[in-house]
């Protein structure tokens, strides 16, 4: 990557838990002030690649690195980065006033102010107990803390799950707002590739623990298509230089999932003079199905 700053990078990491293997060769980069989209199914290695990241879990082989340095056991690396779990862990006696004292010792760049205006603004109870708070309270304490630690990586677990419309547009708008302003690095785990086609620069797929795709969204969405064709007579060979994922007839209309650009496509089928070529976009979730090998794949079910 010539040219391109990497913040966090995951070179063929490993993990077994007893007869468990979750991680399988793990490699990632995650670009310095980038977005970065992980999917797959429960059970893929999702939060458990998060956790290594965090420095949480040590590799069975394989390293991770912020800057070129190893985070594992690594506190001025750990300074720089927070984690929001999906499963939350507050202290049973704690409340925010107890949370801030915390993190303020704990993170050198905490900024009390920016803390005390999202409280405000999420409309938090400071004085009760955390764990009374309601699971979507609870992620916005949780994202709270995080954002007012002013990491340089911010890692966050299914970050909106139970959170209403309005709060979820928030969070995704201040996140964005951190990228733009400070190059604060973000990676995202989710199974909704809908949540995360609208913020998303890089995504990553992991299935049974392993990375088997890992594409910047505008490279992904630039070379595949969805085609419909027809001509005035039938052309057999007129597809015969496209990277056919899908062709379905319907009449005189074919349909065809197509992986080539749409120079390519035009290039292929312009020749043949079709009556209709119209080139449709895809959303992610189409992407993501038709790259994986089809309709009736496993991955289709991530697709929710």
């Amino acid at each position: 990557m010539k040219g391109v700053s990497i913040l966090i990078k995951v070179s063929k990491v490993d993990k077994h838990f007893e007869n468990v293997h979750a991680l399988k060769a793990v490699s990632m980069c995650i670009r310095r002030g980038s977005i970065y989209g992980l999917v797959g199914t429960n059970g893929s290695g999702k939060t458990t690649i998060l956790k290594h990241i965090t420095g949480i879990i040590r590799p069975d082989s394989g390293s991770i690195t912020l800057d070129g340095r190893a985070i594992y056991e690594n506190t001025a690396a750990k300074q720089r980065i927070c984690f929001v779990p999906d499963d939350l862990f507050f202290f049973g006696n704690y409340n925010l006033n107890d949370m801030r004292r915390l993190y303020a010792g704990m993170y050198q760049n905490w900024n009390g102010q920016r803390f005390d205006a999202l409280v405000n603004a999420f409309g938090l109870d400071r004085s009760k107990k955390i764990i009374r708070f309601s699971k979507g309270m609870q992620k916005q304490a949780a994202f709270t803390l995080a954002i007012s630690a002013m990491p340089d990586a911010l890692i966050l677990d299914e970050p909106v799950d139970g959170l209403d419309p309005i709060v979820r547009r928030t969070v995704w708008d201040i996140i964005v707002n951190d990228v733009a302003e400070r190059e604060m690095t973000v990676i995202i785990s989710s199974h909704n590739l809908k949540e995360i086609e609208g913020i998303c620069d890089t995504v990553g797929i992991l299935s049974a623990g392993e990375l088997v795709l890992e594409r910047e969204l505008d490279d992904l969405k630039s070379n595949i298509h969805k085609v419909q064709a027809a001509f005035a007579k039938p052309q057999p060979d007129a597809y015969s230089a496209l990277n056919i994922l899908s062709r379905t007839t319907s009449g005189s209309v074919d349909m065809l999932i197509v992986r080539n650009s749409a120079e390519e496509i035009e290039e292929a089928l312009n020749p043949y003079n079709p009556l209709i070529l119209d080139m449709l976009p895809l959303t992610l979730e189409e992407i993501f199905i038709y790259e994986l090998g089809g309709e009736k794949n496993e991955y289709s079910s991530i697709l929710l």
